[in-house]
């Protein structure tokens, strides 16, 4: 259930209330792949960066170790030691990434598998099935992903075999959550919306899937090709047709500037690999704007990566330091900017909260996403 505290203009704060806990948005879910963040940041560092929601994949975690081995330690929460919420996705993102190792067929998909070649298949009930042995807070609807741009009648056949493929993944989720033996009985589901850069397409299928009274909805397939004005026009064109009362996600996106524009459009949860693969580069994000702190100029810089930050990097370690970490090839140096660029997130987003609550967002929105999207000068 979503309760609405605050709003402006089309901003939301809400609060997202589910079986682990009480979730507050906007939220950004910090991603773990493999039930881990890459970057040796364990679930104890995610509680000390602030981190509400983590995200888990789906197809990786069936592959390595496996769901049903994930099952018997008890489900995600027990097997990497988080007690709030775990959002799943479907692994239908792998059918765009994998798109060399596949074959879409009504019924699912065939892969192979990126480690050994062995094949598997997917398809909606198959992936529900994998999603409720992970006992995730919420799974994500199977869906196509399809790359930008890509041909109106290819993308209309997709998004019409993603509504058959919702239907399928409902009921199989009612099915699964009936059973005495599931882990998390209450269990939610997000139906993901399709259609590509066509408006038209985008607004049908989501007048469609909101009828099925899901417990949230997602914005997929963007990130994937188009420009940052193709998306922000494609949530334009989507938010007013997106239950009022439901939690809205953007898949996969993004910057800290997406995430202000698209918070500024309506948008409630937000996921993207962006701040830790960044991270594991010596790229930061500040409250000043970019910066790397691999550049020559920190070499003997003794101010922390950003002095507005509370983060563990920030408040125990200088840049020139966390500089020599990267030059030594000491992993110490990417775990602090990950822990850091976490950090940063989880921060903005709990500002933008703020924000919306005292009727300030707007102005707040205007100054910062300027500043966030420029390098840092000093």
């Amino acid at each position: 259930m979503l309760t609405i505290n605050a709003t402006e203009g089309r901003a939301r704060q809400c609060t997202f209330h589910t079986v682990h806990g009480d979730i507050e948005t906007p939220v950004f879910m910090n991603v773990g792949t493999s039930a881990a963040v890459k970057g040796g940041i364990s679930t104890m560092d995610l509680r000390e960066v602030k981190c509400q929601v983590e995200l888990s994949n789906t197809y990786h975690l069936h592959i390595r170790p496996g769901d049903e081995l994930i099952k018997k330690m008890g489900g995600l929460h027990k097997f990497f030691n988080w007690e709030r919420p775990v959002l799943t996705d479907s692994g239908g993102f792998q059918v765009f990434s994998l798109a060399k190792l596949r074959r879409i067929k009504e019924e699912g998909v065939y892969f192979a598998s990126h480690i050994d070649g062995k094949p598997i298949f997917m398809g909606p009930e198959e992936s529900m099935r994998i999603q409720s042995n992970l006992a995730s807070t919420i799974a994500m609807a199977f869906d196509e992903c399809v790359e930008n741009p890509a041909p109106r009648d290819y993308v209309k056949r997709s998004v019409e075999r993603t509504t058959r493929w919702l239907v399928r993944c409902r009921d199989e989720l009612r099915f699964l959550n009936s059973l005495p033996r599931t882990i998390n009985r209450d269990q939610m589901l997000f139906g993901i919306n399709q259609g590509g850069t066509y408006d038209d397409l985008r607004i049908e299928h989501m007048k469609e899937i909101a009828k099925m009274n899901l417990d949230g909805y997602a914005i997929g397939g963007l990130a994937v090709g188009e420009s940052a004005d193709e998306m922000y026009r494609i949530i334009d064109a989507v938010e007013p047709h997106m239950p009022y009362d439901k939690p809205r996600y953007l898949m996969g996106v993004g910057t800290p500037v997406n995430i202000l524009e698209a918070v500024y459009r309506g948008v409630d949860f937000f996921d993207c690999v962006m701040p830790s693969r960044n991270a594991r580069h010596g790229n930061l994000f500040t409250w000043k704007g970019k910066m790397n702190v691999l550049n020559e100029k920190y070499i003997d810089d003794p101010r922390p990566i950003d002095e507005d930050c509370q983060c563990p990097a920030c408040r125990h370690y200088s840049r020139s330091y966390i500089r020599h970490l990267f030059k030594a090839r000491e992993m110490l140096g990417m775990r602090l900017c990950v822990l850091h660029n976490l950090y940063f997130y989880n921060d903005l987003m709990e500002r933008i909260r703020a924000e919306i609550r005292n009727g300030t967002y707007t102005s707040f929105y205007n100054e910062y996403r300027v500043i966030l999207g420029e390098r840092e000068n000093g």
